[in-house]
């Protein structure tokens, strides 16, 4: 069969427009469109491709991510550049699944490299299909939304799509959605309920 070409199509989401560069079901990036953030851009010789797009295709399942007919992608990854640390890294973190994160450090344990947290946080920096490959499933100790090139309030709302939380939120960005149950407020101890006062048994006389 011949091989299948180098396409390049641009899908609108809640979160913003996303520009996919795929070969097949093979995603090689996945970029932001969006001002001050860092892209990895466009392969040489992609193909534009405009919707509707055909069933199973890499745009086709992000559109159903986003709308919450999709948790898990059918979808292999072959990043441009990457090294063989961070191709482990994110091959483990493809087995994460939506509703669950992990810890930088106990990611970097699962991958055999315990002690490696902050290189963990740079194989994430470096992620050239977000989403995808879900660095937004990385937090810190105890839940702390950081270190996300697309924005906390992104992580954060991805996080929630996935029905993630409870989770800190004072470390990200952004108003809290009413009624978002977070680990801040669980952990909180209980205000004291008002206490009321007895009514007077004294007798007043005539």
């Amino acid at each position: 069969m011949p091989e299948a070409s180098l396409e390049v199509t641009d899908v609108s989401t809640p979160i913003g427009v996303f520009r996919l560069a795929y070969q097949g079901s093979t995603v090689r990036v996945v970029d932001l469109l969006e001002n001050g953030v860092r892209q990895s851009g466009t392969p040489v010789g992609a193909m534009r491709r405009k919707p509707p797009y055909p069933q199973g295709s890499p745009p086709r399942q992000l559109q159903e991510y986003f709308k919450g007919e999709r948790t898990q992608f059918d979808l292999d990854v072959d990043p441009d550049t990457s090294s063989a640390f961070d191709r482990k890294i994110w091959s483990i973190l493809r087995t994460v699944p939506a509703g669950r994160t992990v810890t930088y450090g106990e990611l970097a344990r699962r991958a055999g490299y315990s002690g490696a947290a902050r290189a963990v946080g740079g194989a994430m920096a470096r992620n050239p299909i977000p989403i995808v490959i879900p660095c937004h499933r990385v937090v810190g100790t105890g839940g702390a939304i950081t270190g996300f090139g697309l924005g906390l309030w992104r992580k954060r709302w991805l996080l929630d799509h996935e029905g993630s939380w409870p989770l800190r939120y004072r470390s990200a960005e952004g108003p809290r959605p009413r009624g978002q149950r977070t680990l801040d407020a669980l952990l909180a101890p209980p205000k004291p309920s008002p206490t009321k006062r007895a009514p007077s048994t004294r007798r007043t006389t005539p």
